[in-house]
């Protein structure tokens, strides 16, 4: 065994830990384009009626627009109550205010539950995206441990070829010392 087949050896080693970086370097672009989706994903359009939807949804589920409206109710309340001839525009039973609230209770309900049906929606395009990124982790995984006990298999089968030529070198050197050296 001499020099050559020493650096072939060698050789053959830095191939097998190049492949290992190649392996590794592949993957990480891989997550890289993966987290640039998820932290940049795509900008959503959405229609006039949508954001109007959303506007509403956002200001009537709100604590101002719980606080506004109790203050407004109990004005026109008040107002109607203390007010004399003309100005009591909506006597003791309030029918008017009544009619006013069921209209806007009528209204705001099923715009609501428009911004609450995109929203859904929005959530299940979530969930599948994340179901397949999950499946695409996985995959990768399984993918990248088939190629590491590839290699692992390539490096064992070469470091039992190296050992072999050791094994061969030192019985060469060992044959060499014997003849160089007188019997015992």
């Amino acid at each position: 065994m001499n020099n050559t087949s020493i650096e072939e050896l060698l050789s053959q080693e830095n191939e097998q830990i190049k492949k290992l970086h190649q392996i590794v370097q592949d993957t990480l672009k891989a997550e890289e384009l993966i987290i640039q989706n998820l932290l940049n994903p795509p900008i959503e359009t959405l229609s006039r009626g949508q954001q109007i939807s959303d506007k509403v949804a956002r200001f009537g589920g709100s604590w101002k627009f719980i606080i506004l409206f109790g203050i407004v109710l109990a004005l026109w309340i008040v107002f109607n109550a203390v007010a004399v001839g003309a100005y009591k525009f909506d006597p003791y039973p309030f029918i008017l205010m009544n009619l006013i609230l069921s209209c806007i209770a009528a209204l705001q309900a099923p715009i609501i539950m428009m911004s609450q049906n995109r929203q859904e929606e929005k959530d299940r395009m979530r969930s599948e995206n994340d179901y397949m990124i999950n499946l695409k982790a996985e995959l990768q995984i399984r993918s990248l441990q088939q190629k590491m006990d590839l290699l692992l298999e390539e490096q064992i089968k070469t470091l039992f070829e190296t050992q072999e030529k050791q094994f061969a070198l030192l019985q060469e050197i060992h044959q060499k010392l014997d003849k160089l050296l007188p019997n015992k």
